[in-house]
């Protein structure tokens, strides 16, 4: 049975104690769990966060987009080598959470552009980082989402066919793939075909508006993905993601230069009910 979670991007940019009570906030809402952003990690109060999550009946998942320090692409061996071991402690975090996925920009930096194409030395340097992380994640049950995302954030993975090849190039069972219909919206050429193409490799699912707005109000074709997801018989999360202006940092990542939708709430309780409508149609849940 699909759940429904909410990125804590949509309200904080980092997660310390004064976004722990986002978890209530999202309980109240109607979301059966959360999608931690793991960034700055020393702000993070595990227990205070464990035991909101315990006390609020809500499930969690942990997110994270890599630095050009942590860039598991770079051709600086120390470099690669913070950036696995970083991801190693967010693996052990978002166990302790008691999530089962680490998802998100997890092959290489987020925002890196070389003016280039990937190259075979950095698709290699990219696959043998995650077989050892993956490896590492297995004594933690946590499973790894590879997300592709547009060309104006990254060179090196943009396509689910893509992030399918690199999850089996790297061929362990815990690296799955995770998808987002706005950066589908830009690279692909509808939203069936590539969600069932991966088929029992999709994993994880941001379900976000073309403009990031709220789910259900712009031209994401929405009937093909749930038809798409109700044909590979997903069961897994479906996750509001966006940003607004008032995250001053995350917004200037990711081009919201503008008001998108009357609220930060709006996006998540309008998103929600449409999304759920969605799956009642086609998945019966």
């Amino acid at each position: 049975m699909v759940k429904f979670a909410v990125h804590l991007y949509l309200w904080t940019e980092k997660f310390d104690e004064s976004a722990i009570p986002l978890i209530r906030k999202a309980k109240k809402m109607g979301f059966d769990g959360v999608e931690i952003p793991l960034r700055d990690l020393d702000l993070i109060n595990i227990e205070k966060t464990k035991r909101e999550l315990k006390d609020q009946k809500m499930e969690c998942l942990g997110s994270i987009a890599l630095s050009l320090r942590h860039d598991l692409t770079s051709s600086d061996e120390e470099t690669r080598r913070r950036g696995i071991e970083w991801m190693k402690r967010c693996v052990e975090i978002t166990s302790e959470f008691g999530g089962d996925t680490l998802c998100g920009v997890i092959y290489t930096a987020w925002g890196k552009i070389t003016g280039e194409s990937r190259t075979e030395t950095e698709w290699r340097r990219s696959v043998e980082a995650l077989r050892e992380i993956s490896r590492f994640a297995q004594e933690y049950d946590v499973t790894l989402g590879i997300e592709p995302i547009n060309r104006f954030e990254t060179y090196f993975l943009n396509t689910a066919a893509d992030a399918v090849k690199l999850a089996k190039d790297v061929g362990e069972s815990n690296v799955k793939v995770h998808l987002d219909t706005f950066h589908m919206n830009i690279e692909e050429k509808n939203f069936y075909d590539p969600i069932k193409q991966t088929g029992a490799m999709l994993w994880h699912m941001h379900c976000c508006e073309n403009d990031r707005g709220i789910p259900g109000t712009g031209h994401v074709n929405w009937d093909e993905v749930f038809q798409a997801l109700s044909e590979i018989d997903y069961d897994r999360w479906l996750v509001v993601e966006s940003f607004t202006p008032e995250m001053k940092e995350i917004a200037a990542s990711t081009a919201i230069w503008r008001k998108i939708a009357p609220s930060a709430d709006a996006i998540a309780t309008e998103g929600l009910a449409f999304l759920k409508d969605k799956a009642k149609e086609f998945l019966g849940k």
